[in-house]
């Protein structure tokens, strides 16, 4: 174009389209690689992910909360089909938190593989030459000093590396670096950080968790089939359950009884529990919130109850039924609701629904209520149901409940026939000539959870980790120092001392001043401006 015309003079040329450089496969991967390690997507999944473990804590999980799934399909089906499909029942395990997860971890080992690498190329590098003009620093002091300038540089080399600082010795100054430390914390979060990760994809596959009621007496033994419900890990297997047993000898409660509210206030639970292995028999004692632990495990004590024996007789005087039933705890009274099951042995199939009450006492409407949680005067009262229980058709029943819509109430309800009552020790017919039931015996259960996961320690050991370097991140500093020697007239020197940080560092003007410090009583000579 020629000078004098102007800068938007059309000559009539066609205008030559812009070429864009084509990225091609490996481009547009390094292209994305990039885009994933960088600290602000980490960031982001960081969010995410706390974002989709929300619906972990509003929605009962199958993992820990089988029940509360089966009861919030039954409360609301239409809601739990919406849900079940986008796997809010199964959150830690479903396919877009698990995607958040890994990509997570992608981001966290490629952000930290580059800076660990260039980490270590500098702390085996020197620190950097001294500037040419170091009064262009914001933090810079010039002084006089009279002394030898081969000496005062043997002083300023001796003062910088006295105070922390990595030395080189250039010409006429010395230049210092110091804080590698917080970089290294900084990689050693983020590491710690992965391991937390690790840990906790791992934790998922190789732990499990059981459930077991045990009434006074009885022995469980650590293998599948002892479980009363058993959420294993995907990795899990039956060789990773150690032989041992835990029998319940006794279980003993301590209340203090309020009388300003009239209720008893728990103080202590406290189960004696007899260990056994390979190596013996040992006695211990579980707490709440102070498990047993054996062999990887850990077992917690959850809750506690009454477990009436109950006696089953046939019309004939035969025993047909008799165990401790556990009674389920409805109120801090312990009044306890409990189902007993007879299949066999009997004309007709029975079923019992059942309130236990440890310390009974009328009310004017002639229904009972406990008034304390401890056995006073126990009582027992059954509401029998006769018919098909619905247990020959290899269909898994729950323990606790009772389906009464196929049933034919013998006892109770609108029968006109009063329920069983019993106090302990005594005896009671069944209407019908179906036989008789016994209050025999008294017995308290406990439920206990073992609990296995073996990534536990490095969790922990990993969570130490992520705190000592955030701690030690927030305190070192990055700075940078250097001292300049000229030699003057006289003897004299003129010293140039000047501090930079890498970052925000508020005491940089102090460690100005306890440098000067420190070379002056290095060389036992005062400095002057």
């Amino acid at each position: 174009m020629e000078p004098l015309r102007p800068s938007d003079y059309d000559d009539g040329a066609p205008e030559r389209p812009i070429q864009q450089p084509s990225l091609g496969w490996v481009g547009f991967g390094r292209f994305m690689w990039r885009q994933l390690t960088s600290m602000r997507t980490a960031l982001v999944l960081l969010l995410l992910l706390a974002l989709a473990s929300i619906p972990g804590s509003l929605v009962p999980q199958r993992s820990s909360d089988p029940n509360g799934v089966v009861q919030f399909r039954r409360d609301d089906p239409e809601l739990f089909e919406i849900l079940d499909a986008l796997q809010l029942f199964d959150t830690f395990t479903s396919v877009w938190f698990s995607a958040i997860y890994l990509l997570l971890f992608i981001s966290l080992v490629g952000c930290i593989l580059p800076r660990t690498s260039h980490h270590l190329k500098a702390l085996t590098s020197p620190p950097p030459d001294t500037p040419a003009r170091l009064e262009r620093f914001e933090h810079y002091r010039k002084e006089t000093a009279e002394g030898d300038p081969a000496e005062l540089m043997d002083a300023a080399r001796e003062t910088l590396a006295s105070l922390g600082y990595r030395v080189k010795v250039e010409g006429t100054s010395v230049s210092g670096e110091r804080g590698y430390l917080r970089e290294t914390a900084n990689l050693v979060f983020h590491f710690a950080l992965v391991g937390i990760l690790v840990g906790l994809a791992l934790g998922t596959g190789f732990k499990y968790q059981g459930q077991r009621v045990l009434v006074e007496g009885q022995t469980f033994t650590n293998q599948l089939t002892s479980y009363d419900s058993f959420n294993p890990g995907r990795f899990f297997s039956d060789s990773s359950l150690e032989p041992y047993s835990l029998t319940l000898n006794s279980f003993t409660p301590t209340y203090q009884f309020d009388l300003t509210s009239g209720f008893a206030n728990p103080l202590d639970f406290v189960a004696d529990i007899t260990l056994r292995d390979a190596e013996g028999a040992r006695d211990l004692e579980l707490r709440v919130n102070e498990p047993i632990d054996y062999a990887g495990t850990s077992v917690y004590l959850l809750g506690n109850g009454f477990a009436p024996w109950i006696t089953v007789y046939s019309p004939s005087g035969d025993v047909v039924f008799s165990q401790p039933v556990a009674f389920l705890p409805q109120d801090s009274n312990l009044t306890s609701l409990g189902v007993v099951k007879i299949p066999d042995g009997l004309s007709t199939q029975l079923g019992m629904i059942g309130f236990f009450y440890p310390s009974a006492v009328a009310l004017e409407t002639g229904a009972l209520t406990s008034v304390y949680p401890e056995p006073d005067q126990p009582v027992l009262t059954l509401n029998v149901f006769r018919g098909d229980l619905g247990l020959d058709e290899g269909i898994p029943r729950n323990v606790y409940s009772l389906d009464t819509d196929a049933l034919t109430q013998v006892t109770g309800g609108d029968t006109g026939v009063d329920s069983l009552v019993m106090g302990l020790g005594e005896r009671a017919e069944i209407p019908g000539g179906l036989g008789s039931v016994e209050f025999t015996e008294l017995r308290r259960f406990v439920s206990v959870d073992v609990h296995r996961d073996p990534t536990q320690l490095p969790v922990a050991i990993s969570a130490v980790f992520i705190m000592a370097g955030l701690i030690m991140t927030l305190f070192v500093t990055r700075r940078r120092a250097w001292i300049k020697i000229t030699p003057g007239k006289k003897g004299q020197a003129t010293l140039e001392f000047a501090v930079l940080a890498r970052g925000e560092d508020p005491g940089l003007q102090s460690g100005l001043d306890d440098l000067v410090e420190a070379f002056s009583q290095s060389t036992k000579s005062r400095l002057s401006s």
